[in-house]
C-alpha cells in the first residue's frame, strides 16, 4: 500500500483528526473502552461540553470513532474499521526507509 492518492489524503485526514492533544486522548481512552456516552467521555475530561463535542465530531467526520444514538445519549466507539486503516497508512509511512543522509 503506497501513500499516494486517496491513500495520501486519507493518512492526512487523519493525522489532523489526531494531532490535537485533547483529540489523542479521547482516543486512547475510547480504545479502552468497549463503548463510552458522551456524559461518561466529559467527566474524565476537564474540558467544556461544547469542546468535547468538538473533539468528538472531529474524530467522527474522519471515522477514527462512530456514535449511535441510544435515546437521549450518543454512545461513541473506536471504528475498528478505519482504526485499522489508519495504522496499516501509518505503518507504510514510518516504514519506508530514509534514503538520504542530509543534515
Amino acid at each position: 500500500m503506497k501513500l499516494k492518492g486517496k491513500n495520501l489524503e486519507q493518512i492526512t485526514l487523519f493525522a489532523k483528526a489526531m494531532g490535537h492533544p485533547t483529540r489523542m486522548e479521547i482516543l486512547t481512552f475510547l480504545l479502552e473502552q468497549e463503548a463510552c456516552y458522551f456524559g461518561d467521555i466529559h467527566e474524565v475530561f476537564p474540558n467544556a461540553k461544547a469542546t468535547i463535542s468538538q473533539h468528538l465530531k472531529e474524530l467522527k467526520n474522519v471515522g477514527l470513532i462512530q456514535g449511535e444514538i441510544e435515546g437521549p445519549k450518543v454512545k461513541y466507539c473506536i471504528n475498528k474499521d478505519n482504526w485499522t486503516l489508519a495504522k496499516q497508512l501509518f505503518n507504510e509511512l514510518f516504514s519506508t526507509p530514509v534514503k538520504s543522509n542530509c543534515c
